[in-house]
């Protein structure tokens, strides 16, 4: 048996601070070498952040990435670490020498049909004795849901395999264990004993049981030991939940990484050499470069890194999903060098889950809650925020809005519908108004049932620039915020939203006895229907068949699809479904194609 101490570095780096991502990797790759580790690896894109998006096709930004590279290499090697392979994401571009195409690419050279400008890769490097020891370029491209990599990246050729203390590595990047054969396949070829992945792999509610079963499959197929590192943190409406994992080609768990924190999974690997180890195979699309050829000296492993405490159980349920909620907004608060957030405070279910979200990831001192009564808010609306704003100790105001609103229906006469809608958008201004005269963040507090079917007021309480439920339906609201009052039990403590705020009828209070249920269905109902039209595609006819009434398909339809106007305008909040609004759902605002009642398309004129 060949043995290796494995770290895998669950870390948080930032799209385009290639300095500050660098002194990640250099800080826990010696964190990895005080624990004895024989090779470190970080996640996919680490020095670059992920995802880069269309920086990709800037070549500065390449050119930028490379040198961070090869700075990096050289840094690790001063710090002390010239022996310690790290393997590290980053983005290069095509090396015709290593891809048998002739010289360096031409950057300048006019771009050819097809080929993204410049001829950006998605890569690893194997970093070790102050140099590049070999590059792998990502094989697999997606280009659905989130990713659009296919549009930015030229796909990679060959595996690589590295050498390291008699170990034959292989080296892969995230899609590449999703997409059937490819380098997987040529891992079992190659005689490889270890499959590294680097990995920026998304939250999604239960994804982590996804990504058990899928590495537990490729291990298999791999035929040796599978080790998956994944990285962490927010990143515009993304959020990484680590869950980096190590299984054994026979299935077994070997260690797992908390979710949502960072984290170094450090594992001692035991692992079966190849029948033609000493000699590996010669098979086409494969690189074998040589690290460290001798094995490690045998030694007894440390039980301490495969304690139970190592296996993370990941989180379940709500808790998930609101620390994901958590993260998504602390990071995109931190790496837009905001401090503090402003939002508007109703006593509705809404706004107060939001302001308790905010002041779990950033501290109730730097939240500030606007309440905004009108003429036509309750007393117990308006007595729920100042008791939400008690039990959490947020910076909160009172500021009444019936005068400004009055100025208003002198000057323009509204009524109706327009004098409602008047009301949102004098405490949008007023909400922009503290975030521009004291440099807060404006949170907007819609939930994702609303934003479907349009049931929010433009430039009133849309406003904002992050909205953290975005992607929550409004059960799930509920939901998440009895299992916080819950969680506040367990541990002792008072519960942070009032019980009231949870109970009552919700109401955008507008019009005098005002509820939403005036104008939506119930919204469990609501929601059941959004599941199977907006996540799941499912068209008229499906949903006639899932056993919805005509009446209620019809109504919920036709509000989802006017008010993809206003959803191109939202602020973007972290992404915690499977099909959130934004990159996952791109349908034509303007669009005069309808379903009829036979569930066939036809064209309205």
């Amino acid at each position: 048996m060949s043995q290796l101490r494995l770290a895998l570095a669950q870390v948080n780096p930032t799209v385009g601070e290639l300095g500050g991502n660098a002194d990640l990797v250099r800080s826990w790759a010696a964190r990895a070498a005080a624990a004895g580790a024989h090779l470190v690896a970080f996640p996919e894109m680490m020095l670059t952040g992920y995802p880069v998006e269309d920086l990709a096709l800037r070549t500065s930004f390449v050119d930028a990435s490379r040198a961070a590279l090869t700075r990096l290499a050289a840094d690790l090697a001063a710090d002390g670490l010239v022996g310690l392979p790290v393997v590290v994401g980053y983005l290069d571009r095509v090396d015709r020498d290593v891809d048998g195409t002739g010289d360096e690419l031409d950057v300048a050279e006019k771009p050819r049909v097809g080929v993204p400008k410049g001829e950006p890769q998605n890569c690893a490097a194997v970093l070790v004795g102050g140099r590049v020891a070999t590059r792998y370029a990502k094989h697999h491209l997606p280009n659905y849901g989130v990713f659009d990599e296919f549009r930015i990246f030229v796909p990679g050729r060959d595996l690589a395999v590295a050498r390291v203390r008699g170990v034959d590595v292989a080296i892969a990047i995230c899609e590449d264990l999703w997409q059937e054969g490819g380098p997987v396949a040529l891992t079992r070829s190659a005689g490889a004993e270890l499959l590294l992945v680097l990995n920026g792999s998304p939250y999604e509610r239960e994804k982590d049981d996804v990504r058990r079963e899928l590495v537990t499959r490729r291990a298999a197929q791999a035929g040796c030991t599978l080790a998956y590192v994944n990285m962490v943190g927010g990143q515009d409406d993304l959020v990484f939940d680590g869950d980096s994992i190590v299984v054994s080609a026979d299935g077994q768990v070997l260690a797992r990484a908390p979710q949502f924190d960072e984290h170094l999974l450090v594992v001692d690997l035991d692992l079966a050499p190849d029948a033609a180890h000493e000699a590996p195979p010669v098979v086409d699309g494969v690189r074998h470069v040589t690290i460290s050829a001798d094995p490690v000296p045998a030694y007894p492993p440390d039980r301490r890194l495969v304690a139970p405490s190592t296996v993370a159980d990941p989180r379940d349920g709500e808790a998930e999903v609101y620390r994901a909620l958590v993260v998504g907004l602390r990071d995109y608060v931190r790496k837009n060098g905001f401090r503090s957030v402003v939002l508007g405070l109703s006593g509705g279910i809404d706004s107060t889950l939001v302001a308790v979200i905010a002041c779990d990831a950033l501290g109730a001192q730097n939240v500030v809650g606007l309440s905004m009564p009108s003429r036509y808010s309750s007393e117990h609306s308006k007595d729920d925020a100042a008791d939400l704003a008690k039990r959490t100790g947020l910076d909160y105001r009172v500021v009444p809005i019936a005068p400004m609103v009055q100025a208003f229906l002198d000057a323009l006469g509204l009524t109706g519908l327009a004098e409602e809608n008047l009301q949102a958008r004098v405490r949008g201004v007023v909400l922009m108004g503290v975030s521009n005269q004291e440099g807060h963040l404006a949170l907007t507090t819609g939930n994702k049932s609303e934003l479907a079917v349009g049931y929010t007021t433009i430039y009133g309480d849309s406003v904002g620039g992050f909205n953290p439920l975005k992607d929550v339906p409004k059960t799930d609201v509920w939901a998440l915020a009895r299992w916080r009052n819950a969680e506040a039990a367990r541990r002792g403590n008072p519960a942070p939203i009032p019980e009231s705020s949870i109970s009552k009828a919700p109401s955008a209070e507008l019009r005098p006895g005002q509820t939403d249920q005036d104008s939506l269905p119930p919204y469990d109902l609501l929601d059941q229907v959004l599941e199977q039209y907006v996540e799941r595609a499912h068209g008229r006819s499906e949903l006639l068949l899932d056993g919805f009434d005509p009446a209620t398909v019809d109504s919920v339809v036709t509000m989802v699809d006017r008010a993809e106007w206003k959803r191109r305008q939202s602020a973007p909040g972290p992404k915690v479904s499977p099909v959130a609004f934004g990159r996952d759902r791109r349908l034509p605002i303007t669009s005069r194609w309808r379903e009829d009642e036979s569930g066939a398309r036809e064209e309205t004129r």
